[in-house]
C-alpha cells in the first residue's frame, strides 16, 4: 500500500522540481545512488521498470526507504500496461509514470488514488489524460516533441495543465532555465543526472552535490 497520497506526490513533485529517473540491476548501487539523492535535497525518485526482476528489486528497494529515509517517496516509471501497474501497487508503489497515454492504467491508479503521470506527445494526449484524472502529465520525449517551445505553446491555450518532462533534460543552468521558464512543473532527469562515471566510480559524495547543485537551479526559476 502507498505511503504518502496522490496529493503529497504531487506537491513534493513540484518542490524541489527534480525527479531522479533510474534502473540498476545492483540492489547495492541502487540504494547508494537514491541515498545520495536523498541527502542531496531529493524527496520523489523513480525507479525504472527495465531489466528482469525490476519488480522485485523495487519491493526491496521500497522497503528499505521506508526504514532508513522514510521521507523519499518512491515510485516506478516506464510501466506502460494496467497489469503491470496494478503489479507496482501492490508493492507499495507512490506514483507510477509511464512513457505511454494508456486509458486503461488511469482506471487502475485512481481506483487506489494512485498519482498517474501518463506520457503525452500532443495536446489532444495532454487533454485526454486530464480528463482521466491525469494531476501531471509527462511529454516524452521531452527534447524530441519540442523541447521548451513546446511547452510553452502548451501552456498558453491551457495554463492549467501541469507538465513534467523527461529526456533531454540536463542538470545546467542553461538547460533547466529554459524548461521552468517554459513553465513546466518539474522535470525528469535518469543519466544526465545520474552518469555512467559517477556510477562506474562509485562517486556518491558527488552524485549528492550534483543533485543538490540542479535542485538549487531549478529554484532559481520554478514557477510555483
Amino acid at each position: 500500500m502507498a505511503r504518502f497520497t496522490r496529493i503529497d506526490v504531487a506537491l513534493r513533485m513540484r518542490e524541489p522540481g527534480i525527479i531522479p529517473v533510474f534502473y540498476h540491476k545492483d540492489p547495492e548501487i541502487c540504494r547508494n545512488v537514491i541515498k545520495a539523492c536523498y541527502e542531496g535535497g531529493i524527496r520523489v525518485f523513480e525507479f525504472t521498470n527495465r531489466g528482469d526482476f525490476a519488480q522485485e528489486l523495487f519491493s526491496d528497494l521500497n522497503k528499505w526507504a521506508g526504514k532508513e529515509i522514510p521521507e523519499m517517496i518512491m515510485g516506478a516509471g516506464t510501466v506502460v500496461d494496467a497489469g503491470t501497474a496494478s503489479l507496482y501497487i501492490q508493492l507499495g508503489a507512490n506514483f507510477i509514470v509511464s512513457p505511454v497515454m494508456n486509458p486503461d492504467m488511469a482506471k487502475v491508479c485512481n481506483r487506489r488514488k494512485i498519482l498517474w503521470s501518463p506520457g503525452c506527445g500532443t495536446l489532444s494526449e495532454i487533454n485526454q489524460a486530464e480528463e482521466l484524472g491525469a494531476e501531471i502529465v509527462k511529454i516524452f520525449p521531452g527534447s524530441s516533441v519540442g523541447g521548451p517551445d513546446f511547452v510553452r505553446a502548451i501552456k498558453g491555450p491551457c495554463p492549467w495543465t501541469s507538465i513534467m518532462s523527461t529526456g533531454g533534460v540536463e542538470p545546467t543552468v542553461e538547460n533547466l532555465k529554459e524548461w521552468f521558464e517554459a513553465g513546466v512543473t518539474c522535470v525528469g532527469i535518469g543519466s544526465n543526472l545520474i552518469t555512467k562515471e559517477i556510477v562506474q566510480r562509485k562517486d556518491w559524495e558527488g552524485l549528492k552535490k550534483r543533485v543538490a547543485g540542479a535542485i538549487k537551479i531549478a529554484r532559481m526559476f520554478a514557477k510555483v
